[in-house]
């Protein structure tokens, strides 16, 4: 169980707030349109709850089992709750929020080209929501903290994020002016207690943190008909996703490689699956051994993934995508903010989750690695996760999980 976050306080004095030192450039530049879009006066009555997730798709899955809890905490019905968030998860949105409203936007665009900003800010403000909301505590101030000034509700509730030298000046000057702002504990703490500590301090509950579960359709698996021969496809599948958006974060891709023959020679077909641009070699086909690299959409990622026995990935979003949805699933871990994301403390992990690392004295650098020359390399701490701690890591979840 846990106890409630805390209430903090971020003060600044009006001169500095109408002048503050160590602001970027691009802050100034958004700076004078954000304010008039903000006090923009719109006539009908404020009403509902603007929640802000600009994240990627694993956070999301990581505080979806939280929104849930948003209508008891704020005494909101579910159809007034509005959701602000990512382009990339838009396309999987009407299930996993079904019941929500939810605006996409391009998280890039938004930080950085003027006429893309105001365009979105003009939607946030017609809104007109009684309280905005965001408990992320990884995020950017010219993403969600701008986007929760802009939308100019009476009461605008954010949590303390982490904040380090350099980001300092905008978070002071954006918290400075909100209503409340949410403690929920010091780094490293797991986000899935964090969102839980968040929604405590509104219902005075103190919830046991619950592992994700993601709602979905239940549609077939986007599979071939045929093998390469036209071999059996019937057998059932494990998935392996090799890419991240971090170089350094993927086990080597010959590891997966040699782990896909294993698999196989256990009974499994093995499906390859990631965005083309992380093809990092040629992967063998055969009728065991299917790739689909670059060849589905993110709803078929996870239609895969939801019928699948198996699967391995390392420390991205689709690894959260395969444990919300139930698949028995081998995270391979490094150590850059180990604990906050992964692995997941041992009171939510499921039974049919592993998470596998090899731990070293560098651990929480933040993904600041200086024992690497090649950029594109493997950070040590994720080659150095051993080949016969996947496969039993493997051999674990298969003998837990139901077959399928």
């Amino acid at each position: 169980m846990l106890e409630p976050a805390e209430p903090t306080k971020v003060t600044a004095g009006g001169f500095w707030r109408l002048l503050p030192a160590g602001m970027r450039r691009r802050w100034w530049l958004f700076r004078t349109t954000d304010a008039m879009q903000r006090s923009k006066m719109l006539a009908r009555a404020r009403k509902g709850v603007l929640v802000i997730r600009m994240d990627g798709i694993g956070d999301m899955v990581l505080f979806r089992n939280s929104l849930d809890d948003y209508a008891k905490a704020f005494g909101v019905p579910k159809e007034q709750i509005f959701i602000v968030g990512c382009k990339s998860w838009e396309s999987v949105a009407d299930h996993v929020f079904d019941g929500y409203h939810v605006m996409a936007i391009d998280e890039h665009k938004y930080a950085k080209r003027l006429l893309y900003r105001i365009w979105v800010n003009a939607r946030v403000r017609r809104l007109n929501v009684a309280v905005t909301v965001c408990d992320a505590y990884f995020r950017r101030a010219l993403m969600a903290d701008s986007l929760a000034r802009v939308a100019g509700a009476p009461k605008t509730i954010m949590s303390l994020p982490y904040i380090n030298g350099p980001t300092r000046a905008e978070y002071a000057w954006y918290l400075s002016q909100v209503s409340d702002v949410i403690d929920t504990g010091p780094y490293p703490r797991h986000e899935i207690e964090r969102h839980a500590a968040f929604i405590a301090h509104f219902t005075g509950d103190a919830p046991a943190p619950k592992a994700p579960k993601l709602p979905w359709r239940e549609n077939p698996p986007p599979l071939p008909t045929n093998g390469p021969t036209n071999g059996p496809t019937d057998k059932p599948y494990a998935v392996l996703n090799p890419g991240s958006n971090e170089y350094g974060r993927r086990w080597p891709m010959a590891q997966y490689i040699e782990l896909a023959g294993w698999l196989a020679a256990q009974g499994l077909r093995v499906v390859f699956i990631g965005k083309a641009d992380e093809k990092a070699a040629a992967i063998p086909a055969s009728d065991a051994i299917i790739d689909l690299t670059g060849k589905t959409t993110l709803p078929e990622m996870f239609d895969l993934m939801q019928s699948a026995a198996l699967v391995v990935s390392n420390d991205t979003g689709p690894a959260h995508v395969a444990i919300g949805l139930g698949a028995p699933s081998v995270v391979i871990v490094g150590g850059g903010h180990f604990g906050c994301f992964v692995p997941y403390p041992e009171s939510v992990r499921p039974e049919t989750a592993r998470f596998v690392y090899r731990r070293m004295d560098c651990y929480h650098c933040f993904w600041r690695c200086h024992k690497r020359e090649d950029a594109k390399a493997s950070f040590p701490c994720v080659e150095a996760v051993g080949m016969d701690q996947v496969q039993e890591a493997c051999s674990d979840v298969l003998k837990a999980a139901p077959a399928k």
